[in-house]
This record gives structure tokens, sequence and C-alpha cells, in this order.
């Protein structure tokens, strides 16, 4: 970051009243030009600016395009930090920037009921579908209390959650990571879980758009992968796994949360599973080619469709020394 273009970029009140909202939460252009009352061509000038500066950063969601700081612990530099603390720090001094960003935040609330009406109206078009497949197994609660214990009271460390749906597991395990990357493929859910997530932190879990099978990360980036309920929809297993590995630190875990071997022909058809279900032997060796070290499975039943919950440690050296390695 050059501190002159950072200083630059700051020097419009747009852009500070920018700032401070995506230190409340990631939002879209034509959101941010809702709260701001401005053109979204004239926002979007404005947000150029700032990511040349590095001080926000883009990404897409389909046709959308989302916005997020890239100062503060999180992801900023040095540099990057002073300017979230200096920011904060002239919310609170400069009695007129208080009340603008006040302000900004009070509009905030118009966008979260607008994500949330959109989120219940996808669930409302699913809810009997879904609804029909959460009889035939263990509740969800006991599902995640075994998942939880499993997992036992190690640090998670960088967390991945891949195939997120309504993001839940980000939801559950966000008070014990150091950070969390939720990844699903399908836009729909993408927003349902940015409805349901909304409410927490700026930057305390990132949503990510991508496939299992070529996970857009950089080796050795996690130290916990979760796939909950998402290796079913694989046609080839090994694909999503040897993906996770790949991204996984030497010595970090991977919690599958899946089915059990069953005979369900229609869940084909009605909920595009592809595989049904697993047993054992067939996780433990796709764990094993995959690099994991695989650990006893945990059985939830409780349904006519058998939970289970099987580990793995990614072999290689402790994640401690492949957090080194990568610094």
């Amino acid at each position: 970051m050059r501190i002159e273009t950072i200083m630059r970029a700051l020097a419009d009140p747009t852009r500070l009243r920018i700032m401070r909202l995506l230190a409340a939460m990631e939002l879209a252009v034509g959101e941010l030009a809702q709260v701001l009352g401005q053109s979204q061509p004239r926002v979007s000038r404005h947000v150029g600016i700032l990511c040349d500066a590095g001080l926000a950063e883009r990404h897409r969601e389909g046709s959308w395009v989302f916005l997020r700081a890239s100062v503060g612990k999180e992801r900023g530099t040095p540099v990057g930090e002073a300017v979230a603390r200096l920011l904060a720090t002239a919310e609170r001094e400069d009695a007129d920037f208080a009340a603008a960003c006040a302000e900004d935040r009070r509009q905030l609330a118009a966008i979260r009921a607008a994500r949330e009406s959109s989120a219940e109206t996808y669930f409302a078009r699913h809810a009997e579908v879904w609804d029909e497949l959460r009889q035939l197994h263990s509740p969800d609660e006991l599902v995640e209390a075994k998942l939880v214990e499993a997992l036992g009271d190690e640090p998670l460390g960088h967390v991945l959650d891949i195939g997120t749906g309504t993001g839940r597991m980000a939801e559950l395990f966000v008070g014990r990571a150091e950070r969390v990357v939720a990844l699903d493929k399908s836009l729909d859910m993408l927003r349902f879980a940015r409805a349901k997530l909304q409410n927490l932190p700026s930057g305390a879990v990132e949503l990510v758009q991508g496939d299992f099978a070529a996970l857009p990360f950089p080796a050795r980036g996690f130290d916990t992968v979760l796939l909950h309920q998402v290796l079913h929809f694989a046609q080839d297993p090994a694909a999503p796994l040897a993906e996770a590995a790949r991204v996984t630190r030497p010595g970090g875990r991977i919690a599958i949360v899946d089915f059990d071997a069953h005979q369900r022909e229609e869940l084909r058809d009605r909920h595009a599973h592809a595989r049904l279900g697993f047993t054992d032997a067939a996780i433990a060796g796709l764990l094993t080619e995959a690099g994991f070290a695989p650990a006893p499975p945990i059985a939830l039943k409780g349904g006519e469709l058998v939970v289970k919950i099987w580990l793995g440690t990614r072999q290689g050296a402790p994640a401690s020394a492949g957090r080194k390695a990568a610094r």
C-alpha cells in the first residue's frame, strides 16, 4: 500500500462513508448507492478509487459484484490496520462524520430487510423438500452437537466450509475460528447464507462462490475443512477430497458429515443426490488416498437414514509448522 495513494483515496467524504459502511458488512455497489442516495455510476467511480488504493476489494457472485474492506486485523497490512483504526477514531471524535455514519447505518436496515425477505422467499419455495429430507435422519441439533464434540476443544484455526448452503456450519463455528471461509457453487444459497450471517461482525465469515472440485484457494491455507451434507452431490467424491487435502495444512483436520450407505433411490431425482451415502470403508479409502489419516467414524442413528461423521488428519508436519513455512 502506497501512503500517498491511500491519502488521496480517503480525501473525499463519500469514500470515507463507504469505508465505514464496508467495516459493517459486505455490500453490492447497488446497495451502496441505495444507502448513500447517489447514482450507481458515481458510487462505482468512488469504489474504483478505493479498490485501486488497496482499501477495498471486489468479488463477483454471478452478475453481482460485492465489495469488502481490505483493511483491519483480518485483511490489512500494518498500514491498512492503521487506516481502519484512524477511521474508527474519526467517527468517535468528529461529530459531523459520526452523524453521517449513523444515518448510513440506519439505511442499512433496509438492505438487511431486503436480503432477509429474499432468503425467506427462497426458503419457502424449498421448505417442503428440505423438511421431507430432515424427517429421514437424526435431528440437526443432535448432528451439530456431535460434530462440535468430535472436533473437541482444539483451536480450529482457519476454517473452510465447503458447500456452506444456508451458512449454518459457518455460523456454528465462527466463534471458535480465527477465520471462516464459506464456499458454495449456488448463487441462491450464497444469498441465503449472506442474509443469515449478515448480523455477524464484518469479516467474520467470507462468502465465496466456487466449485468443490476446483477450490479457488492456494495450497495449505486452512487448518479445518468441513463438508457437511455435501459429498453425496459429487459424481466422483475423490475429486473434492483431493482438493480439500490440497488446501489443508499438514496436521490440519477434515470433518465429513454425510449419510451412511442406503437404498433410497428417489433421492437421486428428488434431491439431486449423486451418491446414496457411503460405507465406512469407502470414506476411509477416499481419505487415505487424498492424504488424510482417517479416525473411527461416529454414527448418529435415530432416523431411516443414518448420519455419519468421518474425521481425518492431514498427513505431514504439524499444522504449526505449516503455518511457519507459509509465512
